[in-house]
């Protein structure tokens, strides 16, 4: 791109930056209550994670005063958005079903999602092999319409969150769950679970997005305007903060068992790709 073209297109992001922050100087912003590491209600009622973190910094560019609203799970904060009482949602994948009320930015991290089961279970722990079992998944996640739409002979259990999933799993209550790789390294070692394995990945990622109000162009362009102000650094920051690559391997040394060397690679490769996003980002036109 031409210097020329650089600042013009550094102009043209700074007016509509500014006057999606006039338009929204306020926006409100529905976390979920259970989806670490991403977002997630800690035990003294404070909302964290690695979507805060970025929806942070994002606002912290753009201009945008945060109004966090009291948290809820996902499939009650999708019905809020479309009555129109809601802003801002964080760690969505795009779905045909969302777009017809949600705008989303560009992706700012990918997780793959991976069937878990039982350690003491001897069944095959990928979905081709589990016809006719009970699979426990998220209600209303974005995995949840894939894997109901590529492998309708598994009898699919819809929970309201991946921990109320891997409950139902140590208890006995289903065969197997699927959840994204990340969520369920945090959920074994914020709730100290044992006789979990992880299988196969299911073929679906999550490109996590900031997600808002369709129907506010202003609002989208200042979030997209502030994803694209973090620098690589801060992005890699963020993420490592939540999702250290290299901590399963801390943990376990020595001797790594097949399923943590597997989890290890799946979180590499999350942050790999992350890293991947930044650089695609980057090399696209800013207008």
């Amino acid at each position: 791109m031409s210097a020329l073209s650089r600042g013009a297109a550094v102009l043209f992001a700074s007016v509509w930056l500014c006057a999606g922050a006039v338009q929204a100087q306020e926006v409100r912003f529905a976390p979920e209550a259970d989806y670490g590491p991403f977002i997630f209600q800690q035990d003294d009622g404070q909302i964290a994670g690695l979507s805060l973190d970025f929806l942070q910094e994002i606002s912290r560019h753009a201009g945008l005063t945060l109004n966090i609203l009291p948290a809820k799970p996902l499939a009650e904060i999708l019905v809020d958005v479309a009555q129109g009482q809601v802003d801002v949602v964080s760690s969505l994948r795009p779905t045909t079903e969302r777009a017809k009320y949600l705008g989303f930015t560009k992706p700012y991290v990918q997780i793959p999602a991976v069937v878990v089961g039982r350690s003491d279970s001897a069944q095959r722990l990928s979905l081709a092999a589990l016809s006719g079992a009970k699979v426990a998944v998220g209600k209303g996640y974005a995995v949840e319409a894939f894997v109901r739409q590529s492998y309708p002979q598994i009898n699919w259990q819809a929970v309201p969150s991946d921990g109320v999933a891997l409950q139902q799993l140590l208890a006995g209550e289903v065969d197997a769950a699927v959840a994204d790789i990340a969520s369920v390294s945090f959920i074994v070692k914020q709730e100290a679970l044992e006789g979990l394995q992880f299988g196969a990945a299911v073929g679906f990622d999550y490109p996590l997005s900031m997600a808002y109000r369709k129907d506010d162009e202003a609002l989208g362009q200042a979030l997209e305007a502030g994803l694209a102000a973090i620098d690589q650094p801060q992005r890699l920051a963020i993420i490592n903060r939540w999702m250290p690559s290299d901590a399963l391997a801390r943990q376990e040394q020595p001797g790594l068992t097949p399923q943590t060397v597997g989890l290890f690679g799946l979180l590499l490769a999350a942050f790999l790709a992350a890293w991947a996003l930044w650089r695609r980002q980057r090399r696209l036109p800013t207008a």
